[in-house]
């Protein structure tokens, strides 16, 4: 695209300059913990962007999809859980919303957090006919900082969300 903005301090406008922006709809995302079981889970999927990641093109990620037309994030975020964990949510907690890559992608993220009972062992869910096919994994809070460590976490999302749970289970 081709464009002009406004200078910092100044009444005038940039010379026109070009940019590449991708169009995408707004998202959001959910952590998924139980402070009684002392567990979250994360899912884990093939993402065609990490395709040449030199660790796994198979991401690590909290559960999350994009809206629906006038769907609303936390609507969005129910559905998707039971898609992708087959969790129900009944409370959500809003941590942040952002542009995870305002630079070239004009998406809108909402990050949440919800307590909810965590089945006692993970598996596969997703909709097969939009080609999804998703693990669903339990961690022990014991094992997030391992997490942080290892060089699995690649997407900001699920990064943010650890970070708030590794703050959340300190203050309790």
């Amino acid at each position: 695209m081709s464009l002009k903005h406004r200078l910092f301090h100044r009444k005038d406008f940039s010379p026109l300059i070009q940019r590449e922006l991708v169009h995408r709809p707004e998202a959001a995302g959910v952590l998924l913990y139980s402070d009684q079981q002392q567990r979250f889970a994360l899912i884990e999927q093939f993402r065609v962007g990490a395709v040449n990641d030199p660790v796994s093109a198979w991401q690590l990620e909290i559960i999350a999809g994009v809206l629906d037309g006038d769907e609303s994030p936390e609507s969005c975020i129910r559905r998707e859980s039971l898609e992708e964990s087959g969790c129900e949510i009944t409370e959500l907690k809003h941590l942040f919303s952002f542009y995870p890559s305002a630079g070239a992608c004009s998406e809108f993220f909402h990050l949440y957090v919800a307590e909810v009972q965590l089945p006692e062992h993970g598996g596969v869910f997703g909709m097969p006919d939009e080609g999804e096919n998703i693990q669903l994994h339990l961690f022990d809070y014991s094992q997030l900082e391992a997490l942080f460590q290892n060089g699995r976490l690649r997407n900001a999302p699920v990064i943010m969300a650890l970070q708030w749970l590794a703050q959340h289970i300190q203050q309790r």
